[in-house]
């Protein structure tokens, strides 16, 4: 019996180099949402709106580079697309700062925000790790009023982007 697990160890030594090195690398983890003021999700996860799954999970509106939607594509976040659904709407100046919330920091080529089909501003990274937390001052030039912001992380490294929509009126 000693002889079997001997020789067992040894084949399982040598085996699991080939396994790690063959097997599909995980995807990236990058997680993160505004938390002030407060985006759509992290109102679900504060329990302000009614939400389903994604109240558990604020941080993982992910999907294809390039949406222009609150859901980033992701069908089971698509409530967050539904602007009849009583979202708390923030009173900010013409500028205002956007805090991000990052559960798992990664590589960050670009911050973009948007109002409506309007880029209101961009912030390069440079293919940089960030903090725990990112804040941006957004100036929102002439636009004012009530506004849905479109806020998008971009990844450096992987075809995906992070997205949050924070519900404002602009004055």
């Amino acid at each position: 019996m000693h002889r079997k697990t001997k020789l067992a160890a040894v084949i399982g030594a040598a085996i699991a180099p080939l396994l790690a090195v063959s097997l599909p690398a995980p995807t990236a983890s990058a997680h993160g949402y505004i938390n002030s003021p407060a985006s759509r999700q992290a109102q679900c996860a504060a329990r302000t709106v009614s939400c389903g799954s994604i109240q558990w999970e604020p941080q993982s509106v992910e999907g294809p580079k390039g949406q222009r939607n609150c859901h980033g594509g992701v069908a089971r976040f698509a409530e967050l697309n539904d602007d009849s659904k009583g979202w708390q709407r923030h009173n900010v100046g013409s500028s205002t700062s956007f805090r991000w919330t990052l559960t798992v920091q990664h590589r960050t080529s670009t911050w973009q925000y948007y109002v409506g089909n309007t880029l209101v501003a961009e912030f390069d990274d440079g293919n940089s790790i960030p903090g725990q937390t990112v804040t941006h001052n957004v100036n929102f030039g002439n636009i004012r009023g009530n506004q849905k912001v479109l806020a998008i992380w971009n990844i450096a490294d992987t075809g995906n982007a992070f997205y949050a929509c924070v519900d404002v009126n602009i004055g």
